[in-house]
């Protein structure tokens, strides 16, 4: 299997989840980071959904992912729009840039990409490592809603060039007690019939309680843990249908 967010799932991901589509977090993001001066990274950032908007707010914001696929669509947005973020490769848990940062937002459960326990905690090491005393920390999580296993999900896209994009997706392997599934997914190209490209891509992916990811922080070095729900400020959560959102602050 591949990595994920290959060359077509990068595509599709483009098609799907285009630049300023929100669930609600795009205003939230701007309502949490309204008036920041210093400097925001966005981990795992994607092809620049939400970077995008924030830098045309004139946020000082910059990205990093682990697909170079991702970060060309990205770069071809901000390029379009006469933006020039800082951008680069690299993964979460081993990024390393001289740069003490204000903020570090994971939008979208990108957090739960990091299917291991042992990445997780890494992960969070490291952002607290690259965030100014007193910076903050938000990452939004999701609570899975059940698994119907090897059942194939299918999905249909077309491209501005008239190729068709299909995905079929099904879910290979729960683990309850380590809170992780994955799933396999096959992507294929279709331009006048005939089929042009295909790629696999094995998609992990992890979940937490929210007392649970509470301590997790804690254990990390962060404090004033503000929990909110389907991106209402404060609003502990009620229906696990929604959005989770902490917001921690790195104290010296």
């Amino acid at each position: 299997m591949l990595s994920y967010y290959s060359s077509l799932s990068a595509e599709v991901y483009d098609l799907d989840k285009p630049i300023g589509k929100s669930f609600g977090d795009v205003e939230f993001y701007r309502e949490r980071l309204a008036g920041n001066e210093g400097r925001i990274l966005e981990p795992a950032t994607g092809t620049g959904r939400l970077l995008v908007p924030l830098l045309e707010d004139g946020l000082h914001i910059e990205g990093f992912d682990s697909s170079s696929e991702m970060l060309d669509i990205c770069r071809a947005h901000c390029k379009e729009r006469g933006l020039h973020p800082k951008l680069f490769e690299a993964d979460m848990e081993t990024f390393r840039i001289d740069v003490e940062y204000d903020a570090i937002i994971l939008p979208a459960g990108t957090f739960q990409l990091l299917a291991g326990r042992e990445q997780a905690i890494k992960a969070l090491k490291n952002f607290r490592k690259h965030l100014a005393p007193g910076g903050r920390l938000l990452v939004d999580l999701y609570v899975p809603q059940g698994f119907e296993i090897d059942r194939p999900r299918t999905r249909t896209w077309q491209t501005k060039a008239g190729e068709v994009i299909t995905l079929e997706s099904k879910t290979v392997e729960v683990d309850w007690i380590k809170q992780c599934s994955v799933s396999h997914n096959r992507y294929e190209k279709w331009q006048g019939g005939k089929l042009i490209q295909t790629e696999l891509e094995r998609f992990p992916m992890r979940w937490y309680g929210v007392e649970e990811f509470k301590l997790l922080l804690g254990s990390q070095g962060f404090e004033d843990i503000i929990v909110s729900s389907n991106y209402e400020y404060g609003q502990y959560p009620k229906d696990a249908q929604h959005a989770v959102t902490f917001e921690a602050i790195a104290h010296i």
